[in-house]
């Protein structure tokens, strides 16, 4: 079971994921600004965050530049509402990304991919 951390200013989505994601398994802490973000990061390591590019105003690439420099090894997916971002150089920063959808597939394999990825680095580093 994975914590996932989802920073979204959208309380539709927080409850919508919290229950496809406890359908798999993992834990979903919701938050919807980035200073709960940065007392979060700082309390709590989550397995995964899924970002809103827009959130309240705040570009959701600084965000991800603060939570990569925070802590490298937290994997981030981007969740976003446009698809004209797919060749944007500053989404190598994060482990992937997903279109905002109310099908939840891609959203969860996604998670599954990145989550695997992660605990393979995890035990790599270990050796």
């Amino acid at each position: 079971m994975a914590t996932i951390l989802l920073v979204d200013d959208q309380p539709y989505m927080g409850e919508f994921l919290a229950e496809e994601l406890a359908d798999m398994g993992h834990s979903l802490k919701w938050i919807s600004d980035s200073d709960s973000l940065v007392a979060e990061l700082d309390q709590n390591h989550p397995d995964l965050v899924l970002l809103d590019l827009y959130l309240n105003g705040f570009e959701g690439w600084d965000l991800l530049d603060h939570i990569k420099s925070h802590d490298e090894t937290i994997p981030v997916v981007v969740l976003t509402a446009y698809d004209s971002f797919s060749g944007d150089p500053r989404f190598s920063r994060a482990d992937g990304y997903v279109i905002k959808n109310v099908f939840t597939d891609k959203l969860k394999e996604q998670i599954t991919q990145t989550l695997t990825q992660s605990a393979r680095c995890t035990k790599k580093s270990r050796l």
